[in-house]
C-alpha cells in the first residue's frame, strides 16, 4: 500500500459525486485532492429523495447517520390525477418498507447532503479542498495523470476521476458523444418556510400530482421546516445549466385546468428556478487508463426515479472497493469499478425516462396507467421497485 499512496488521485468537481468519491477513496486509506471550480464548495437547487440503495452505499462508509440528521422520513409516497384528484396509488414507507428493504426513505435539501460530505473531508487528513480551481485538459503519461487548471497550473497525480457533471469535459475525451441530450422536458423548483404553507395543503407525505405532459411533486424538507416544490412540463426551451430564473407564465400556460391544490401551491412562489431535463444514452466504456468518470459525467439521467445522488454514491462506494483490491493498478479497478456499475446505472437511465412517460400520460394511456397501479397492494409496490432499491 505504501506504493499507491506516494501521489493523490486528483477528482474534477466538488459536487455530491465529487465529495463522496473523495471520501470514500480517504476511508480506505487513499489521499485525494479534490478541484472545484467556483469559489466555494455548495450546492444548489432544493429537495432530493434518497431511496434505501443509498443508505446501504452510505452506511459502508459510516455516513448514514449524518446524512438522517438533515432529513425528513415521509410516512409514504403519494400519485394522485391532477385533474380530478383521484388517489391513484399510496405507497408506505414506515415499518413494513424499511423491513423489506432494510433502509428507510428519506427526503433531503441538496445543499444539506452536499454540507454533510463536505464536513466529513474537510474532517479527514487524506483529503485536500482546493476552489477556484476549473479542470480544463489533462494528460494520462501510463504512470498517472497530469491536470491542466484553469490559467495553465499543472497538477500531477496517480489518476484521475471526473465528477464533474453532465455537460463534463472529461467524458468528451473518453466517450466523445457530444453534447447531452435534450428530453423536451422543463423543471422548476422552489422551497417555502412551512409557515408558509397554508395548513390543508401542508403534507408529510412525498405526493405526486400526475397530470397531461406536466407533473407536480412536493414534499417536506429539512426535518420539516421547509416545503419542497417541483413542477415539470414539455416543453422545447433549452437553457444549459440548472439554475436559471424560469418564467411564472410559461409554467402557468402549462399548469392551467388542473387541481386548486396544485394551482394554489404553485402561485405561493415568487421566484421559479429552472432546469432543461437531459440524460445521455448509456455506455459501457467511461474508464481508460488511470482516468474514469462518476456520477453524473459516466451516466446522466432524468430525474423521474430520483436516483441521481443515489447512483453517484454507489458508483463512490463500489470505485473505492475496487481501488483497494488492485491499489497498485488503477487501470483495472477502474475498469473493475465500470464492469460492476454499467448494466445498474443503464437500467436507470432508461427506466427514468419509462417514468417519465408514465407521469405524463394523457387520455386513455394515463386511464391505463391509474388502472395499472391503483389496485396494488403495498407488496406488489415493494416488488416493482426491489430491482433498485434492494441494490447494489
Amino acid at each position: 500500500m505504501a506504493a499507491a499512496t506516494e501521489n493523490p488521485i486528483l477528482i474534477s468537481g466538488g459536487g455530491i459525486g465529487g465529495l463522496i468519491t473523495a471520501y470514500a477513496l480517504a476511508q480506505q486509506g487513499l489521499p485525494v485532492r479534490v478541484f472545484e471550480q467556483a469559489d466555494e464548495f455548495r450546492e444548489v437547487g432544493a429537495g432530493i429523495q434518497l431511496g434505501p440503495n443509498i443508505f446501504r452505499a452510505l452506511e459502508k462508509i459510516g455516513l448514514k447517520d449524518e446524512v438522517l440528521l438533515d432529513a425528513h422520513i415521509p410516512p409514504s409516497q403519494e400519485m394522485r390525477n391532477a385533474i380530478t384528484g383521484d388517489l391513484i396509488t399510496n405507497i408506505p414507507l414506515d415499518g413494513a418498507f424499511q423491513k423489506r428493504f432494510g433502509q428507510p426513505y428519506a427526503v433531503i435539501h441538496r445543499a444539506d447532503i452536499h454540507s454533510r460530505f463536505l464536513k466529513a473531508c474537510q474532517n479527514n487528513n487524506l483529503i485536500t479542498l482546493e476552489t477556484s480551481r476549473r479542470v480544463d485538459a489533462y494528460d494520462d503519461t501510463g504512470h498517472g495523470v497530469t491536470i491542466k487548471l484553469e490559467g495553465g497550473e499543472q497538477v500531477k497525480g496517480r489518476a484521475l476521476i471526473a465528477c464533474d457533471g453532465m455537460w463534463s469535459k472529461i467524458r468528451e475525451r473518453i466517450v466523445g458523444d457530444g453534447k447531452p441530450r435534450v428530453s423536451g422536458h422543463i423543471a422548476y423548483r422552489g422551497v417555502l418556510k412551512r409557515e408558509q404553507v397554508p395548513k390543508d395543503l401542508w403534507r408529510p407525505d412525498v405526493v405526486l400530482w400526475a397530470g397531461p405532459k406536466c407533473h407536480f411533486v412536493h414534499y417536506p424538507l429539512r426535518r420539516g421546516e421547509l416545503f419542497n416544490l417541483v413542477a415539470v412540463f414539455h416543453s422545447d426551451h433549452y437553457e444549459e445549466g440548472w439554475n436559471a430564473e424560469g418564467s411564472k407564465e410559461l409554467l402557468f400556460n402549462h399548469f392551467k385546468g388542473l387541481r386548486p391544490e396544485v394551482t394554489r401551491l404553485l402561485e405561493l412562489i415568487d421566484t421559479w428556478k429552472m432546469w432543461v431535463l437531459c440524460d445521455r444514452e448509456p455506455v459501457k466504456d467511461w474508464s481508460k487508463g488511470n482516468v474514469t468518470l462518476l456520477g453524473d459525467a459516466a451516466h446522466p439521467m432524468l430525474q423521474y426515479l430520483a436516483q441521481g445522488a443515489c447512483m453517484a454514491t454507489e458508483d463512490a462506494v463500489i470505485l473505492a472497493e475496487k481501488v483497494a483490491e488492485q491499489p497498485d493498478n488503477l487501470p483495472a479497478a477502474f475498469k473493475a469499478y465500470e464492469q460492476a456499475r454499467y448494466l445498474r446505472t443503464a437500467r436507470v437511465q432508461i427506466m427514468a425516462r419509462v417514468y417519465g412517460d408514465f407521469y405524463h400520460a394523457r387520455g386513455v394511456t394515463a386511464e391505463l396507467r391509474d388502472m395499472a397501479v391503483g389496485g396494488r397492494t403495498a407488496e406488489q409496490s415493494y416488488d416493482g421497485i426491489a430491482w433498485l432499491y434492494g441494490g447494489p
